[in-house]
């Protein structure tokens, strides 16, 4: 995807702790960023995500907290205690936090994993592609993302769908070109300028929109969402 390509230029480094202020309003924290052309680098969790740079409304540094002052005598030096074991975050937590990364529905997130890989973070097709969002290696390669990662490759996938949705936002058919394009390309969709006659992703685009619909009249008729 040309979006996300990067160029070789040189790039600037940004100080580590920050938060990034979206276009739609949206705001996460993230290690860093570093800036190449028309394009944004977010470095988090060990991982980075790459996005157009107008999608970026700005950034905003992390408070620096002060260190602690020194006393005279030291505290006892106290046993360390082996930290307590990280808790695997499930698939639906990882698919909620890349909907939010990407500034998308959680629900058309959930909805497309669950049409690719059954919420299964350890899926590969017959074709190859993997994980969660099924990636196909090159795709997770311009993502710049390990597609056996789960966090990554959740993150990775919902930045891929925003990129096909921001491509065809000025459609009528914008939703469903763009999940014709997740499944079968966008040199596909592109060539028959709509959703390609391929049974398999019709039927895909199909499931998706229906499952969409779904969760979000859940969504909007839980009791915190009801209106008295």
């Amino acid at each position: 995807m040309k979006a996300l390509l990067v160029a070789l230029a040189v790039m600037v480094w940004a100080e580590a702790g920050e938060y990034v202020l979206l276009t739609n309003g949206q705001r996460m924290h993230v290690d860093s960023h570093e800036t190449n052309g028309d394009m944004v680098r977010l470095k988090l969790n060990g991982g980075s995500i790459e996005f157009r740079s107008d999608l970026v409304a700005g950034f905003e540094a992390e408070p620096a907290v002060a260190p602690p002052a020194a006393t005279q005598l030291a505290a006892p030096m106290a046993v360390p205690t082996a930290p307590a074991p990280a808790q695997p975050r499930s698939a639906k937590e990882l698919l909620d936090l890349a909907a939010e990364r990407a500034g998308l529905p959680p629900a058309i997130v959930h909805s497309v994993a669950k049409a690719e890989s059954a919420y299964q973070p350890n899926a590969v097709s017959p074709k190859g592609a993997i994980g969660l969002m099924q990636l196909m290696p090159q795709t997770a390669a311009a993502l710049k993302a390990d597609p056996y990662d789960p966090e990554q490759n959740a993150t990775a996938g919902a930045m891929y769908l925003r990129e096909l949705l921001i491509k065809y936002q000025d459609d009528p058919h914008q939703v469903s070109k763009a999940l014709a394009a997740y499944n079968a390309g966008p040199g596909a969709v592109d060539h028959f300028n709509g959703i390609p006659p391929y049974a398999e992703t019709r039927k895909y685009v199909n499931r998706v929109i229906d499952d969409y619909i779904k969760q979000s009249a859940k969504v909007k008729n839980t009791p915190s969402n009801a209106t008295n």
